[in-house]
C-alpha cells in the first residue's frame, strides 16, 4: 500500500496513540477527548486521529493546545479537506505536524473508504482509545483492526460501563483490550 505524507515524518518514530470516536459527539465526550489528548501530549505521546468532526477534532486540538504533536490520518487525498470547516487545522497539521493519506491526488473518495483510513490509523499507532461510540459507529472498524493487528485498544470507562451499549463487552473479551480509567493505563502498556 502506498501512503502519502506531508509534514514531520520523524513523528512516526515516537509512541503514537489514536484518540477516536463519534462524529456526533456529546459535549462531555468532546471534553474527554480534549483532556485525554492533552494528557497524552504532556506525556510525550503523539496523538493520532482522523480529522473528522466530534472526537477527532477535539483530540487534535487537545494535543496542539498543550504543545503536543499530532498526526491526522485522513480519508481523502492530502490536498482535499473533509469536512471543509477543518481546512485551517488541516493546513496547520500539514505544515507543522503530520498529515497521512493512502489516497493519491485527484482520487475520488467515498464514505465506504473510511474503514480503510481506520485500518491505516490502527496500523500506524501503538494503541487506540475510544472516547465515545454507538453500537453502529464506524469507530468499531478501527477497534476490530486493533484486535486483528494485536494493538492495544482502550475503551473509556464511561463507554465500557454504559448499559445501553452492546459492543464494549464483545471487545473486552480480547487480551489486548482494556477499560481506560487513567492515562497510566495507556502509558504502562505502550512503554513496555
Amino acid at each position: 500500500m502506498l501512503v502519502y505524507l506531508s509534514g514531520d515524518i520523524s513523528i512516526l518514530k515516537r509512541k503514537c496513540v489514536s484518540v477516536i470516536g463519534a462524529r456526533d459527539v456529546s459535549d462531555e465526550g468532546a471534553r474527554r477527548s480534549r483532556k485525554i489528548a492533552a494528557l497524552l501530549a504532556s506525556s510525550g505521546i503523539v496523538v493520532t486521529s482522523g480529522l473528522a468532526r466530534g472526537v477527532d477534532i477535539a483530540a487534535h486540538n487537545g494535543a496542539m493546545d498543550n504543545g503536543g504533536r499530532t498526526v491526522a490520518v485522513i480519508g481523502t487525498p492530502l490536498q482535499k479537506c473533509y469536512p471543509a470547516e477543518h481546512a485551517e487545522i488541516q493546513e496547520e497539521i500539514y505544515a507543522n505536524h503530520l498529515l497521512v493519506s493512502q489516497f493519491s491526488a485527484g482520487t475520488r473518495t467515498f464514505p465506504s473508504d473510511f474503514p480503510k483510513r481506520n485500518r491505516l490509523m490502527a496500523a500506524l499507532t501503538d494503541a487506540s482509545i475510544i472516547v465515545e461510540a454507538s453500537d453502529s459507529s464506524g469507530t468499531l472498524h478501527q477497534a476490530a483492526e486493533c484486535v486483528r493487528l494485536n494493538r492495544w485498544l482502550f475503551i473509556m470507562q464511561s463507554v465500557a460501563e454504559n448499559p445501553k451499549l452492546e459492543w464494549p463487552s464483545k471487545f473486552l473479551k480480547e487480551e489486548r483490550v482494556a477499560v481506560l480509567s487513567s492515562i497510566e493505563d495507556v502509558l504502562q502498556r505502550i512503554e513496555r
